[in-house]
């Protein structure tokens, strides 16, 4: 199943009860709010797939995994109420990730900015390359990372989110987001699919009903994200329409 149109691309492919969703946008897989609603649905529309116990989930290309969200649909917002709109797409896909009925292995080939760290943290389990460098860039710009922080400090720790998050113009290496415990496993580029599939194979040959139960257990103690991540939502939103951030974003776009 593909769909594809200028706010980018999604595409999920299955083998036997693996599902692999690749995503992509030609702003180094930057995410507008379309895409962004699509993967939501494609996530909640595999939970329910009971053909389906394993997914994984990557991107295009080989420099980027993710830069968060599309500058060129945060410059159009005018309102709060489209600010807190465009940030709610990454709060119902965080939630749509910790909900899924399924173990998510993240195949993280690049950097990751922003939402895309994001995105990395709500995985399960996550390979990774020695390239896939990582930031926060959030205050750069006069916002915060504010929607994922609960789901990057489950993974790494409130210190180490604060380091990042305060360091805002400073890429953390692969191995220090390996150490910090964001990255299950790194390993040479020309190794990740193996690995992956790999992995993959023997979770998806394990009895479903268990990995569902443990699925639950993972997620432990985060029920406050139905809620949280939007009230996260709605600061950001009232943030991005700042004088100061209209030029950052100018000025990263130059």
């Amino acid at each position: 199943m593909s769909l594809e149109n200028t706010n980018g691309s999604l595409e999920t492919s299955f083998q036997n009860t693996i599902a692999t969703v690749q995503f992509g946008h030609p702003a180094s897989n930057s995410f507008p709010r379309e895409l962004l609603n699509r993967l939501t649905a494609e996530i909640n529309s595999l939970s329910r797939n009971e053909d389906v116990s394993v997914i994984i989930l990557k991107s295009e290309g080989e420099r980027t995994f993710c830069s968060g969200a599309s500058f060129d649909e945060l410059l159009k917002v005018e309102n709060e109420e489209q600010g807190v709109e465009f940030f709610s797409g990454f709060a119902h896909l965080l939630n749509a990730m910790r909900n899924c009925n399924k173990i998510i292995i993240g195949r993280v080939q690049g950097k990751a900015v922003g939402g895309g760290v994001g995105i990395i943290s709500a995985c399960d389990y996550v390979f990774a390359t020695s390239q896939s460098d990582i930031k926060l860039s959030e205050l750069a710009i006069g916002i915060g990372p504010f929607v994922i922080e609960p789901a990057v400090s489950r993974k790494i720790g409130k210190t180490a989110m604060t380091e990042m998050t305060l360091a805002a113009h400073e890429w953390k290496s692969a191995d220090w987001a390996f150490e910090k415990g964001l990255f299950s496993v790194l390993c040479e580029a020309e190794n990740l699919d193996t690995k992956v599939e790999s992995f993959a194979q023997k979770l998806s040959s394990y009895n479903p009903e268990a990995l569902y139960e443990m699925k639950k257990i993972i997620w432990e103690g985060t029920e406050i994200w139905e809620s949280l991540l939007f009230e996260r939502a709605a600061i950001t939103g009232k943030l991005v329409l700042s004088d100061f951030t209209k030029n950052a974003l100018l000025q990263f776009k130059k």
